[in-house]
């Protein structure tokens, strides 16, 4: 089965209930991303997060994308 990818429009709070959450969410706070379990970040998409931070969201995505396409392949 293919995991959950992120795209620009997933909701910060989906990222909790997505495959690897437990792993991509340190991608987030490395790039100043910490309060991903707030309030706000159920009404925050993670284009609107990374624009916020500074952050490239199309290279954000592909970044995480990338991550879980690596654990997911390491998956026996």
């Amino acid at each position: 089965m293919e995991p959950q990818k992120l795209n620009k429009e997933t909701m910060i709070a989906e990222v909790l209930e997505m495959d690897f959450a437990e792993e991509i969410i340190p991608l987030f706070t490395a790039i100043g991303m910490h309060c991903i379990g707030c309030a706000a970040a159920s009404e925050e998409t993670v284009e609107e997060a990374c624009l916020v931070h500074g952050v490239d969201p199309d290279a954000f995505v592909s970044a995480v994308n990338g991550v879980i396409e690596g654990l997911a392949a390491n998956r026996v």
